[in-house]
C-alpha cells in the first residue's frame, strides 16, 4: 500500500519522531494512535468495540504496531475487544520480523486467562503479555497473580511515589517500561487511557509525554450511545496539537501531529 508517492513505511518514518532518544528523559517515546467517528466516539455503549478503520488505514496501523516495542491498552479494552495486538494485517510476504510487546494495564488484575493474547503467546504465535497492575496486597492478588503467570502472562508490578496501593501513575508505568527495555511505546486506548495521557501530557508540557498523536477518522457517527475521550478532560488537560500532515487513506482520514 502506498500514500501518493509514498509507501505506508516511509510515511510512518518521516512523522515518528527523529533527533529524540528515550534515553533524553528516561522514558519510551510514545505515539497515542486511535480511531475515531466524526462525532468523536471511539467505541459503542458501554465500551462495546466499533470496527471504525477502514482497511487503507487498518493497515496502516499494524504498519505503525510494527515500528514500535510495545503496544499499551487497558484492561477495558482487553475485556471488550478481545485484541490481538498483532500486525497479522500486514500481508505474508512483506511481514515484518519485528513483533510488538503486548502491555496491558490492569490494576486489578482482571485479564482472562482464555483471551487471544495469552492464547496466542501459549500457541507460540504471539509474544508473551506483560500485565502492569498497581502494588496489591488484597487477599486474592497472588492468587490471580499466580493464575495468570501460569497462563503465560509476565505480571509486573508499579510501585506509585505517592504511596497508592492500586493508582499507576503515568510517568511511573514509563519509567518501568524504560527500565525493561521499552523505547517506543504506541497507546492505543481506550478512552481512559487516552484521556490520561493526553491530560499528562498537558501537564508535563514543554516535555509532553506524547511524541506523536495520529488520529484516524472514519466517515461516520455513533450518536448518545457511543463512547469518547474528551469529556472529563478540562481546558487545562488538552495538550497544544502541532500540525505534521493530513492523509486520506480509503474513506479515512488520518491526521498526523506533534505536541508542543
Amino acid at each position: 500500500m502506498s500514500v501518493g508517492d509514498q509507501s505506508v513505511s516511509d510515511l510512518l518514518s518521516s512523522v515518528l519522531p527523529k533527533g529524540y532518544t528515550a534515553d533524553e528523559f528516561q522514558r519510551p517515546l510514545v505515539t497515542l494512535t486511535f480511531a475515531q467517528s466524526l462525532d468523536g466516539k471511539i467505541a459503542g455503549k458501554g465500551g462495546k468495540q466499533l470496527i471504525l478503520s477502514g482497511k487503507e488505514s487498518m493497515l496502516m496501523t499494524h504498519w505503525m504496531r510494527s515500528m514500535h516495542d510495545a503496544i499499551l491498552v487497558g484492561i477495558g479494552t482487553v475485556l471488550n475487544d478481545d485484541p490481538q495486538l498483532n500486525t497479522r494485517h500486514i500481508p505474508e510476504d512483506d511481514q515484518p520480523y519485528h513483533l510488538p510487546r503486548p502491555v496491558i494495564l490492569d490494576t486489578n488484575l482482571r485479564l482472562k486467562r482464555y483471551c487471544k493474547l495469552l492464547k496466542n503467546y501459549r500457541e507460540r504465535i504471539g509474544r508473551r503479555p506483560w500485565v502492569i497492575c498497581g502494588a496489591n496486597s488484597t487477599p486474592d492478588y497472588a492468587e490471580r497473580k499466580s493464575a495468570l503467570e501460569d497462563s503465560g502472562a509476565r505480571v509486573i508490578a508499579v510501585p506509585s511515589e505517592d504511596g497508592g496501593s492500586c493508582l499507576i501513575m503515568i510517568p511511573d508505568l514509563l519509567k518501568v517500561l524504560y527500565n525493561l527495555g521499552i523505547r517506543t511505546l504506541m497507546v492505543e486506548g481506550g478512552a481512559t487511557i487516552i484521556g490520561s495521557f493526553l491530560a499528562e501530557s498537558a501537564r508535563t508540557k514543554p516535555n509532553a509525554i506524547i511524541n506523536t498523536l495520529i488520529v484516524t477518522i472514519a466517515p461516520v457517527l455513533i450518536g448518545d450511545d457511543g463512547v469518547g475521550y474528551g469529556e472529563k478532560l478540562s481546558t487545562a488537560q488538552i495538550p497544544t496539537l502541532k500540525h505534521i500532515r493530513t492523509e486520506v487513506m480509503g474513506r479515512d482520514v488520518v491526521v498526523f501531529s506533534a505536541l508542543e
